[in-house]
């Protein structure tokens, strides 16, 4: 069965435009990867030029198609990277396979976050730590509003822009450690460890 990914894997790249003005910062965020890397829900792959290079890293998507697009940035990559097609809220990987676990836009689009967020800490050594560049739902009232009228439309394509991240990561037993703001307090780079 076609997943609504597989769909938006021929129209991803266009759709998520320029990464100039975010890309800065992913760069920065994804330069504390170490150890063996989880990158979570690695769409077409669009990430992958602001890895950092020499890692060991393991990209997974649920849609073969965005993996089959992605393939040509695996190549690229200058470090060990393999595609693993899976679920995060079901990862195949054992208890503390990980070192260093990456998400981009990610939470915005699981069903189920607490779920996928308790599967990456199940994944992660102890010690390790999370990187996630995510949008999220805004305390001001007025872009909380309008992430909230957003949402209704962009669910329909499997995309929440009003999750509570932040309050997520701490439910699945994350400690954050920081938190920077890339655009007012709707799109941040988060820092959390698993104890």
């Amino acid at each position: 069965m076609t997943s609504i990914w597989d769909l938006r894997a021929r129209v991803y790249d266009v759709c998520e435009g320029s990464d100039l003005r975010r890309g800065p910062y992913k760069a920065e965020l994804f330069g504390a990867m170490t150890g063996r890397v989880l990158f979570v829900a690695v769409g077409t792959g669009l990430d992958i030029a602001r890895f950092p290079p020499g890692r060991r890293i393991v990209g997974v998507d649920i849609s073969p198609k965005m993996l089959e697009r992605a393939e040509p940035r695996r190549r690229d990559y200058r470090g060990e990277m393999r595609f693993v097609r899976a679920d995060a809220q079901n990862l195949c990987f054992r208890d503390a396979t990980f070192d260093t676990v990456v998400t981009s836009c990610t939470l915005c689009s699981i069903p189920d976050p607490v779920r996928a967020l308790r599967e990456l800490l199940r994944v992660l050594r102890s010690g390790g730590r999370m990187l996630m560049f995510e949008h999220v739902r805004s305390r001001n009232p007025v872009f909380g509003w309008t992430l909230d009228l957003m949402s209704l439309w962009t669910r329909r394509v499997g995309t929440e822009m009003n999750r509570d991240t932040l309050s997520n990561v701490r439910k699945a037993g994350f400690r954050i450690e920081r938190i920077e703001s890339v655009f007012l307090d709707i799109i941040l780079a988060i820092q959390a460890l698993k104890d």
